[in-house]
């Protein structure tokens, strides 16, 4: 799994190896302290030697340690910079493929566990990469190493130290079985919370609204405790293996003195040996216990690495064709859409009958007229839409865009050729300005965007945002939730209107507006989009109305297609769907009058007790 990073970390691999080899050098150097005090202890200490031969071997220590510090401040110079190169390189690529991702993927993925991949698992990566990877290869040649001298200094001795190594191998194999899991449990439980947490922001007007804080808090509570218990058990695991590490090469540390001091008094090995081996064995330990927190960033970087590639891996099920072709030139009287026998099944509900939502759809919409499209709550009005731009792709049939399948289209030219409001807008961090144009081309000119933003913003009726603190400059939040539902719609509107298209699909995007303003709208778009072909799910029988024609779906097909005079006498269906709208309308009304009256009684009671209070006022000042 962690060979999958060499995709990405090539161009950085030169200044890690580099790095690498820095930090074994300092390594090796402190290795080699030891074997100078075995020759000062053989030699001067022992002997007759000069005072010299002591401060000369002091020197050479002094000279090892300055140079293994250089080499540790060259390791980190080398690494630092290429493993941050290295997690932006894949969090781009992350982002660039979560764009690619068709809509499908997005709902069955929650935003929270995207963010944590994008975020604190590439972060656990690079971490892994600039110091666990360079720290465990250096730190399991060091134990090879400072072993084998050892071994060469004083064989029984180092044959009683390697002996040690038998349980510490079999406990890293354990450790490696027990943390893998938990590792990953931890992982996806933190992008599980970041979830909650990222909904209770967004929702945060629902929960307040509902008073369901506490609940919200008490789930988010709950998710947290499983967090910090599987943090817990990883903690736990980790200090049992890091325990067990630092406690077994001291354990053998004390076998081997117990048994080098009496080979030393033998003569079978020098005293200089000893304190060689001894000094050795100090260096050597310092790795193995590090060995524990190395493996423990390993496995940890392993999950983190599985949970990238678990998204980088999936293959986008809505792909540019090989061979595209290219739309014919703008007919001047508006493009032809054709709906042929289109079925449509949400991947998430199965593929047959049962999960179909499309069963066979045939619409043709004529050449810059305007089609409503009427139907139930849950009849497909909106997946229909979506197909056309190719946010999802048919199951079955064809849609065309004057007479090209969208499928043989390359997706940025089919969507600059359709435009979509949809009807929970959603707007972005940014000004006006950038919603209204996100749409446009990035090389328009500034003259011709402006007259674009401008006109835009007169059809949708949402020159309000000219009288915004800092006009259309003004950042509107997060999913613009700083405006009023109506004029977050007409925001959308005019981001769908700016981009010109050959086909506007309108998803009941003036539901929040009142009837005389939507009138007003429908109208300057026919007059400053003729030639567009529109399709627009309506709801309210005041915007079928104002369409050319009417489609009634039903059942997951087209049932009937005709004006609203004509589908009101001959179509049973489309008659039964008007009257229910109607009466949510009208329930909707008379709340709206019931609230209406209420804020009324409410200002009559406050002004009589005003009135009260002021009559009081004046007969406690008389009286004073």
């Amino acid at each position: 799994m962690l060979l999958r990073l060499v995709h990405w970390g090539r161009p950085a691999v030169p200044r890690i190896v580099v790095g690498g080899l820095t930090a074994l050098g300092a390594s090796l150097l402190a290795l080699a302290v030891p074997q100078v005090l075995r020759s000062v202890v053989n030699g001067p200490l022992l002997t007759d030697g000069s005072r010299t031969a002591v401060v000369e071997a002091a020197g050479l220590v002094l000279a090892l340690g300055v140079l293994e510090a250089f080499l540790v401040w060259c390791r980190r110079t080398l690494i630092l910079t290429p493993g941050t190169g290295v997690e932006l390189t894949m969090r781009r690529d992350l982002f660039r493929h979560l764009l690619d991702l068709p809509v499908e993927f997005h709902d069955r993925w929650s935003g929270g566990q995207l963010l944590s991949r994008s975020m604190s698992d590439l972060s656990v990566i690079r971490r892994w990469m600039v110091f666990g990877l360079v720290m465990l290869c250096v730190s399991a040649t060091t134990v090879v190493v400072g072993v084998g001298l050892m071994i060469a200094t004083a064989p029984v001795l180092g044959l009683v130290y390697l002996a040690g190594a038998v349980p510490v191998v079999w406990l890293g194999f354990r450790f490696r079985q027990d943390y893998k899991v938990v590792a990953r449990r931890a992982r996806d439980q933190a992008g599980d919370l970041a979830t909650t947490v990222e909904e209770s922001v967004h929702g945060i007007r629902v929960l307040k609204a509902f008073g369901r804080g506490e609940d919200a808090l008490g789930d988010f509570v709950r998710q947290a405790d499983e967090l910090r218990a599987t943090e817990v058990a990883k903690a736990r695991t980790q200090s049992r293996v890091t325990f067990a590490l630092g406690a077994i090469p001291e354990a053998v540390l004390a076998v081997s003195l117990a048994v080098g001091v009496p080979l030393a008094a033998a003569g079978r090995v020098s005293v200089g040996a000893l304190v060689a081996f001894f000094a050795t064995a100090a260096i050597v330990n310092a790795p193995v216990e590090r060995l524990g927190n190395l493996l423990a960033m390993t496995l940890d970087a392993r999950a983190a690495t599985e949970r990238f590639v678990q998204v980088v891996d999936t293959v986008p099920t809505v792909r540019d064709p090989q061979a595209p072709v290219a739309l014919p030139p703008r007919p001047a009287g508006g493009s032809l859409v054709e709906l042929d026998g289109v079925h449509f099944a949400h991947p998430a509900r199965g593929s047959g009958p049962v999960g179909e939502v499309l069963a066979g759809v045939d619409l043709r919409l004529e050449p810059g007229t305007t089609t409503a499209l009427v139907g139930l709550t849950g009849s497909g009005k909106t997946t229909l839409l979506q197909l056309v731009p190719r946010l999802y792709d048919v199951t079955a049939g064809a849609v065309r865009v004057d007479g090209v399948d969208v499928r043989d289209l390359t997706r940025a030219q089919l969507r600059a050729a359709v435009s979509v409001a949809f009807e929970d807008p959603i707007l972005f961090s940014a000004s006006v300005r950038e919603n209204v144009l996100l749409g446009t081309p990035a090389d328009l000119p500034a003259e011709e965007a402006e007259d674009l933003l401008q006109g835009s913003l007169d059809v949708a009726r949402a020159g309000f945002a000219r009288d915004l603190p800092d006009g259309l400059a003004t950042v509107i939040g997060e999913e613009g939730l700083s405006l009023s539902g109506g004029q977050r719609q007409r925001v959308a509107l005019a981001r769908a209107i700016a981009v010109r298209p050959r086909v506007l699909l309108l998803d009941d995007p003036l539901s929040a507006l009142d009837v005389s303003t939507e009138a007003q709208v429908t109208a300057r778009l026919r007059e400053v989009l003729a030639g567009t072909t529109t399709l627009v799910v309506a709801h309210r029988p005041s915007t079928v109305a104002l369409a050319d024609r009417v489609a009634v779906l039903e059942d997951g097909r087209i049932t009937g297609v005709g004006t609203h005079a004509e589908l009101l006498a001959t179509h049973a269906h489309y008659r039964y769907v008007l009257t229910a709208q109607e009466a949510v309308d009208d329930a909707a009304r008379a709340a709206d009058r019931r609230a209406q009256d209420t804020d009324v009684r409410e200002d009559e009671e406050r002004t009589a007790d005003e009135a009260a209070d002021e009559a009081a006022d004046e007969w406690v000042e008389t009286a004073r």
